[in-house]
Parts: C-alpha cells; sequence; structure tokens
C-alpha cells in the first residue's frame, strides 16, 4: 500500500486515460510514464543532460503517434493554465455503467510490480490506519522504471542518456516534502 504525490496522482489519471483511449484492459507502464511526461515534462527532463530527440524517443518507449504526443500535451498545458479555449477534442468519458464509474482502471502485473519497487527508494512516508505507508513521487517511480534489469522501457530509457545518479539522488533526497 501506498499514497501518490499530487503530481503523480495527476499523471496516473493521464495514464488511465491513454488506456481508455487504446481500449487496453489496464494500465500499463509506458501509459504511465507518458502521462508523467505529458504531466509534468519540465520538472523531469532535466534528467537528460542531453536532450536531441529525447521526446521522440519517449514517444516510441510509450507508443504515442507524435499528432497524439503532441495533441495531450497541448491540451494538458491548456488546462493547466486555464485557457478558455474549448478543446477540438474531449477527454475520453468513462462507461455509462454506473459500476464502471466506483471502479478505476487496472493496473497491469508489471505496472503493480513497479510500483512495489517504487515504495523501496520512497523517503517520505505516511500514516493510515496505524501502519505507515510510502508515498512515491515521479521521481521514485521513474528510478523505479530505470533500475528494472527485466524490462524493455527500463533498458530504453537508460539507452536514451537518462542521467540515473542524478535522479537516484533526486528520488531518495528530494528538496521538498511531497505534496499529498
Amino acid at each position: 500500500m501506498h499514497r501518490f504525490t499530487k503530481d503523480l496522482s495527476r499523471a496516473e489519471s493521464l495514464a488511465a486515460m491513454l488506456a481508455h483511449s487504446r481500449a487496453a484492459s489496464a494500465v500499463e507502464v509506458a501509459d504511465l510514464l507518458a502521462g508523467m511526461y505529458i504531466y509534468d515534462w519540465e520538472r523531469l527532463s532535466k534528467y537528460w543532460p542531453e536532450q536531441d530527440g529525447i521526446e521522440e524517443y519517449l514517444q516510441q518507449i510509450c507508443r504515442i503517434s507524435p499528432q497524439r504526443w503532441h495533441y495531450w500535451i497541448e491540451f494538458y498545458d491548456q488546462q493547466r493554465r486555464g485557457d478558455e479555449k474549448p478543446p477540438k477534442w474531449q477527454w475520453p468519458r468513462p462507461a455509462k455503467n454506473p459500476d464502471a464509474d466506483a471502479k478505476p482502471m487496472a493496473r497491469s502485473n508489471e505496472l503493480t510490480a513497479l510500483l512495489k519497487s517504487a515504495e523501496e527508494v520512497a523517503p517520505a512516508h505516511d500514516v493510515l490506519e496505524d501502519r505507515i505507508i510510502p508515498i512515491l513521487t515521479c521521481e521514485c517511480v521513474l528510478l523505479a522504471i530505470a533500475k528494472r534489469t527485466d524490462s524493455e522501457i527500463g533498458h530504453r530509457l537508460v539507452a536514451s542518456g537518462l542521467d540515473v545518479a542524478e535522479l537516484e539522488q533526486a528520488a531518495r533526497n528530494p528538496r521538498h516534502a511531497p505534496l499529498h
């Protein structure tokens, strides 16, 4: 069990929307990675010292076409800035089934295992029902992806020039407390 920071929670919401738009049955690691970059690219991009072509590389890893990638980035940026201009395309809507509204989209087994790994890195904790639970950040999850030796996505992220040492430092020793 764990909690997410606001940033990671919003990235997970985007990941669920991306998975839903692909008609997937579960949110995959690639969906969460895409959600983190769509939501917080400015903050996370600093872990790539050489940024030429990194967005294209992430589009490939996350299986997002350039057009869709740019749409999501533009749309989400408009939402964050509070632009009044209505979107050309609407967010995917939940199913009309009332039971579907109550249940969030399932996570894949790989994503569940990844989040479990991220719990081990999390420097901050919260108390829930007399239990201490880790608070996961985008940096913790990104580090867990990069450190998964059995993951193609992890290998590809490291090969893309990700500065794993700087990311690990930021994940383990954040400059500020995570926002709940």
